[in-house]
């Protein structure tokens, strides 16, 4: 370079040498943007500054383009106006290079004139004839119910779409959403609204979570120095009561973030946050165990009427509940005074202490902030919990927030983005895992598999797996009646079995069942 810039070179050797610095840069922009390789670490010269620049550009271009997610193929489809209008479409092409893909579609603020127009022609372009999946999940229920059954009429295996009207999950047996080319309606509020109905009946415990209609029951708690089995290791709390049913399967230490397996030398300390799988009738054990009480709830108030507290108010009203509904928007109010008139409906600012204390919260059983402020919901809660209100739920945007839920004072937060994941997330996973929940608070999946003839687990005892230790096998459903199973089970064919595992083994227990 110094005799380049002192003319020490004849003019061959000038061109020479100016092709290899354009050829260094060449591949310099190239390792940035298909391999991404962190130039900018070695950023000594300004030479680099100009290629670390280039390739936050280029990193930034390739994350919108494409995005891998369980190591499955992905075609994300983002739609922007300037692009529908210019009839451009940004389609990464290896991402589409096997078949068996899954492809999700994603619009942004436009016009649903401009997508219906342009979404056939991005459909063809994305392949989605060759997809396993297509998840429709954009802010539009018309615009997902349309695609969903235009990728279903274009070879697509299997569609999901994400709706907002609940009437159409009421009259699905009356509509055939199949015939239309949707195999699954999704609704984020719907789950939402199930997921606080189950913490209700459950009202002592922060999670809970049913598989095949109540068989086996996840039941997520944290430990008061109260609880009998404080001090005492896994194994020697299952001789506080001689018949097993209920299976310890994950567990969190207060004050730390780690999650972890508990086996039969685990001690559980107070303050843990402890998860179990337990059958219909080891729900009570669990209540003495942890030294909880079982409390009547039946006086409830709900702070927000959107789609959640709506029909939050109308399963508790079916269910005799006595409802209060605070609204801070006076026609939305009268609304659901008309559609529901069971429920005594306030028009007022749920926010406001004075408010609050006036309508008896102190007499309520369980307090319910479903707004669309999450700290708002947060807050309200923290005061119904000051109020001595037995059961606090808040609904949260914020992932973060679920950390803090215990420490705070709030019995339960839910979050409808993960229940809808959740949801969906079974439809990813291959076919024989049936379903799949993530525990909200744990760095933990459950995972429910039936069991195939040619599984590496099929005609084995579970003491005699090679399983990792960092999953656990919680529970057995077969023939339609939950088991809790120990190391001699023998796991037969069409067995569904729940394995918790941490993510770090859900590699190692798919290929023992699948």
């Amino acid at each position: 370079i110094i005799c380049f810039l002192q003319g020490e070179m004849n003019k061959l050797t000038k061109i020479s040498f100016i092709y290899i610095l354009i050829i260094i840069f060449l591949l310099s922009l190239l390792s940035a943007f298909i391999f991404g390789v962190k130039v900018g670490h070695f950023r000594e010269s300004p030479a680099f500054d100009v290629v670390y620049n280039l390739y936050n550009y280029a990193t930034k271009f390739r994350s919108n383009i494409y995005k891998t997610f369980n190591k499955k193929k992905i075609q994300i489809i983002r739609e922007k106006k300037t692009e529908l209008i210019e009839k451009k479409s940004i389609i990464n092409n290896d991402s589409l290079m096997t078949s068996g893909n899954l492809s999700i579609y994603f619009s942004g603020a436009v016009p649903k004139d401009i997508i219906i127009a342009a979404s056939v022609s991005l459909l063809e372009d994305a392949q989605v004839s060759d997809s396993d999946l297509f998840i429709a999940v954009t802010s539009e229920e018309t615009t997902n119910i349309m695609v969903a059954a235009l990728s279903k009429q274009l070879g697509c295996k299997k569609t999901i779409a994400r709706i907002s009207t609940l009437e159409f999950l009421k009259h699905n047996e009356n509509v055939n959403f199949n015939s239309l080319g949707v195999d699954e309606l999704i609704s984020p509020e719907a789950l939402a609204a199930e997921e606080i109905m189950q913490l209700l009946d459950q009202s002592a415990f922060s999670n809970s979570y049913e598989f095949e209609k109540g068989e086996l029951t996840l039941i997520g708690t944290d430990l008061g120095d109260g609880a009998l089995f404080v001090g005492k290791t896994v194994k020697q709390s299952a001789n506080i009561f001689p018949d097993i049913h209920f299976m310890p399967i994950a567990l969190r230490r207060k004050g730390t973030q780690n999650t972890m397996i508990p086996r039969g030398d685990t001690f559980f300390e107070a303050g843990d946050t402890a998860f179990f799988i337990t059958l219909k009738q080891g729900v009570q054990e669990l209540y003495k165990l942890t030294g909880k009480e079982k409390k009547s709830i039946k006086n409830v108030m709900i702070l927000g009427g959107g789609k959640i507290g709506r029909g939050t108010a109308d399963a508790l009203c079916d269910q005799k509940f006595n409802v209060t509904l605070v609204e801070q928007v006076k026609n939305k109010a009268y609304d659901i005074a008309e559609s529901q008139p069971k429920a005594l409906v306030i028009h007022g600012d749920g926010r406001s202490v004075e408010l609050l204390n006036e309508e008896s919260i102190d007499e309520m059983d369980a307090f319910i902030a479903v707004t669309e402020n999450s700290e708002t919901n947060i807050m309200s809660c923290l005061m119904a919990n000051s109020k001595n209100v037995s059961k606090t739920i808040a609904l949260v945007e914020n992932m973060d927030y679920f950390s803090l839920s215990q420490s705070i004072g709030i019995d339960t937060l839910i979050n409808k983005k993960l229940l809808t994941a959740n949801t969906i997330f079974r439809y990813i996973r291959r076919g024989e895992v049936v379903d799949m929940t993530t525990l909200n608070t744990l760095n933990a999946e459950i995972l429910e598999f039936i069991v195939k003839s040619d599984s590496k687990v099929t005609g084995h005892m579970i003491k005699d797996l090679d399983f990792p230790r960092t999953a656990t096998i919680g529970g057995v459903i077969k023939d339609g009646i939950g088991k809790i199973v120990l190391g001699d089970y023998i796991i037969e064919s069409g067995d569904r079995v729940l394995v918790c595992c941490l993510p770090r083994s859900i590699k190692k227990v798919e290929s023992l069942f699948l």
